[in-house]
């Protein structure tokens, strides 16, 4: 039975592989997901709260271009009075921010400038 211990050897290798990936990528999006909600905290002169943001979700979802990426839901909190904690979101798909949301404010993400525009 030499070619099933091959075979369970190569599953078991190509899932530490795999989860070894979704670990560094994880890592990666998380701290994507902390610099942009420290910066629109920032932006609008409020205090970005513990430093970190939390996944929410995740889940597969397709780019513009039709590529199936990961999506991430993070959560995080800021204060506006110092005195306070409020929610605030946010969405990457990928590597790339696709929403933040400190509410009531929405912030959408340009695709194509560095700017950031800010919707009410």
């Amino acid at each position: 039975m030499p070619f099933f211990d091959t075979f369970s050897e190569t599953l078991l290798l190509i899932a530490a592989v795999a989860a070894v990936w979704f670990w560094a990528d994880s890592l990666k999006a998380r701290e994507i997901a902390v610099r942009a909600a420290a910066g629109a905290c920032a932006e609008e002169g409020l205090q970005f709260l513990d430093e970190t943001a939390a996944v929410r979700s995740l889940r597969l979802a397709r780019d513009d271009e039709g590529r199936l990426r990961l999506r991430r839901i993070y959560g995080f909190e800021f204060s506006d009075t110092g005195d306070n904690r409020r929610v605030g979101s946010l969405a990457l798909l990928g590597q790339e921010v696709e929403w933040l949301n400190l509410r009531p404010q929405l912030y959408l993400v340009p695709k194509a400038s560095n700017n950031h525009e800010t919707k009410h």
